[in-house]
C-alpha cells in the first residue's frame, strides 16, 4: 500500500521504536512507516487502517507492537475474533494485561457477554492502572446490558470515580455510559442529569452527550436553509404548478404519467 512523502516511521511512540530495533534498520523503517499509517487513518478511514496493519504484519508477526496495532485496527473494523487473536498473542509477548479490557470487549463482540463478565472479575484486573480498571468497568457494564440486566449494568457503572468532580480522560465516557443505562431503564430525569454532567467533562467531543441533552429536552435541529426558502422562489414553484395543472388540463390525466 502506497506510503505518503510525508511519513517518516519517525513519529511513532519511542518504545515502539525501540521493539523495531530487533529488526533490519531498512525493514524496521519499512514497518514503522506502516504503523504510522495505522495510527493516522484508524478512526477516519478503519478499513484503509487495517489494510495497512496487515502489510506490518506480514513484515513483522513477532514484534508485540505490530500484533498490537493489527489487533486494533481488526477491532476498528468488527472483526473481533480477529482482534482477540492478536490481542492475546501481543499479551503473551509482553506479559502485560493492559490489553484485558478490550479483549473483554471482543468477547462482547463476539456474543459471548458472560465471557466478558468473568474477565471482568479475573485477577488481571486488579493489575490495570485507574483507566484500565475503569475501562473494564465500560466493558462489564455493557455486557450486563447485553444480557438484559440494566439495573445491573446502573450498579456497575457506580464508583468513585463516577462520583468524582475531577476531570479525568475517561470521565465523559463513564457519565455517558451512566447515563445512557439509566434511560434505558427510564429513568428520564436521572438521565438527563447525567448527560449534562458528561457534556461539562466532554471537551474534545468524544461522545454526542450534547445531542443526546438536546433531545431529552426537546430541542429539535432544522435546516435553516430549508426554513428560509425565498419568497420568490415559493412563488415560483406553485406558479410552475398551476402551468403543469393547465398543461394537463386540470384533471387527473397525469396519474398515468409514470408507467411504463
Amino acid at each position: 500500500m502506497p506510503i505518503p512523502e510525508d511519513v517518516t516511521g519517525e513519529e511513532i511512540d519511542k518504545d515502539v521504536r525501540q521493539e523495531l530495533q530487533s529488526l533490519p534498520k531498512t525493514l524496521a523503517d519499512d514497518v514503522a512507516k506502516n504503523l504510522v499509517m495505522v495510527a493516522r487513518l484508524i478512526d477516519e478511514d478503519p478499513e484503509a487502517a487495517y489494510g495497512y496493519s496487515r502489510v506490518a504484519l506480514r513484515l513483522a508477526s513477532r514484534v508485540a507492537a505490530v500484533r498490537e496495532a493489527a489487533g486494533f485496527a481488526a477491532y476498528a473494523n468488527q472483526k473481533y475474533g480477529e482482534a482477540l487473536a492478536e490481542f492475546r498473542a501481543a499479551r503473551r509477548m509482553t506479559g502485560t494485561v493492559d490489553l484485558w479490557p478490550v479483549m473483554a470487549d471482543c468477547e462482547r463482540g463476539l456474543g459471548r457477554p458472560e465471557k466478558a463478565l468473568d474477565m471482568a472479575g479475573a485477577p488481571e484486573v486488579h493489575k490495570l492502572d485507574k483507566a484500565g480498571q475503569v475501562e473494564m468497568r465500560l466493558v462489564a457494564a455493557g455486557a450486563r446490558r447485553d444480557m438484559g440486566q440494566l439495573d445491573a449494568a446502573i450498579v456497575t457503572l457506580q464508583s468513585p470515580e463516577l462520583a468524582s468532580n475531577a476531570v479525568q480522560p475517561w470521565t465523559a465516557r463513564l457519565r455517558y455510559a451512566y447515563a445512557d443505562a439509566l434511560l434505558a431503564a427510564g429513568r428520564e430525569g436521572e438521565a438527563r442529569e447525567w448527560f449534562a454532567k458528561a457534556v461539562e467533562a466532554d471537551r474534545d467531543g468524544s461522545t454526542d452527550a450534547s445531542d443526546r441533552l438536546a433531545e431529552l429536552d426537546g430541542v429539535e435541529f432544522v435546516d435553516a436553509l430549508a426554513e428560509d426558502e425565498p419568497d420568490d422562489l415559493a412563488d415560483a414553484s406553485s406558479e410552475d404548478s398551476e402551468t403543469d395543472e393547465e398543461t394537463r388540463g386540470g384533471t387527473g390525466g397525469g396519474t398515468d404519467a409514470g408507467k411504463d
